[in-house]
């Protein structure tokens, strides 16, 4: 099977198109084309496929080979993936997701393409529907919850898939290798969560590291880079515009008027070639 390999701030992807030859197993397939060192290597598989509700639809496969509902630095090598092998014309799209449709388009300067702003739709704060438990229908804004021995303050958001974001003096000092899966796996979270450890520099500028679900420490986190502004606009540290910076990249966000968060980075192929299925 033909693919090409996409990176997003460095948060990297095995992508195949599926629309006219599915797999059996596409979780098997991610297990073993995302490995480092007997595959690709990968944070997970992006699956184009067609849509009855939207002009495409993306699936996403983390590295344990569980479907992720959706995946920002993904979604915007997915919208680069059909731009640029001419699956479509247009600079804007619909794209179907686990996490419902989005809309990435290209954004262009001097007629060069320089990255992809993707509507990431609106945050979703009710906690039950995050989900993480506690809190009924409330919200979890900057609410205590115990990790590792040690206390810890949190925001609960969803973006389609659940995120805890905590907020740090000193990011360089957090030992993510030792509690990212303990955060992951903590009981208020039945479907897990993905982490954000993130540290303020200033109200437009938010340093970011993530734990993500089923994939470990990543270089960069679309949709948890959403969360986190939400997270710090909700606790007064951050304007509703800010650059998140990210181990791999900077990405630029804003929750704009309407409650939908816009989300602009980049997206590059790295390489393509094929791989026995």
């Amino acid at each position: 099977m033909e693919f090409t390999k996409w990176q997003g701030c460095g948060n990297d992807f095995v992508l195949i198109d599926c629309r006219e030859r599915e797999l059996a197993d596409y979780g098997a397939f991610a297990k073993k084309v995302s490995d480092r060192h007997f595959g690709i290597g990968a944070d997970g598989v992006l699956v184009v496929l067609d849509s009855n509700r939207a002009d495409y639809r993306m699936r996403i496969f983390n590295t344990d080979g569980s479907e992720a509902e959706m995946c920002g630095n993904g979604i915007r090598c997915f919208a680069r993936y059909l731009r640029d092998h001419g699956v479509t014309d247009r600079d804007k799209f619909t794209v179907e997701t686990g996490a419902g449709i989005l809309v990435p388009e290209i954004v262009r300067q001097d007629g060069a393409i320089t990255g992809v702003r993707v509507d990431m739709g609106e945050p979703v704060l009710a906690a039950d529907e995050v989900p993480v438990t506690g809190y009924g229908s409330g919200r979890a804004v900057d609410v205590p919850i115990e990790v590792a021995g040690s206390d810890w303050r949190m925001t609960a958001v969803s973006m389609g898939n659940p995120h805890c974001v905590v907020f740090v003096d000193d990011l360089a000092s957090v030992p993510i290798e030792r509690i990212g899966h303990l955060f992951e796996t903590q009981a208020r979270f039945p479907k897990k969560t993905n982490t954000e450890f993130v540290q303020v520099l200033d109200r437009t500028h938010l340093r970011m590291r993530v734990w993500e679900r089923g994939a470990a420490i990543t270089l960069a986190c679309g949709t948890g880079s959403c969360a986190t502004l939400v997270a710090a606009v909700l606790t007064g540290r951050s304007e509703r515009a800010a650059d998140i910076i990210l181990d791999g990249g900077t990405l630029h966000n804003e929750w704009a008027a309407d409650n939908h968060l816009y989300m602009t980075g980049p997206a590059v192929e790295v390489f393509s070639g094929t791989v026995e299925v």
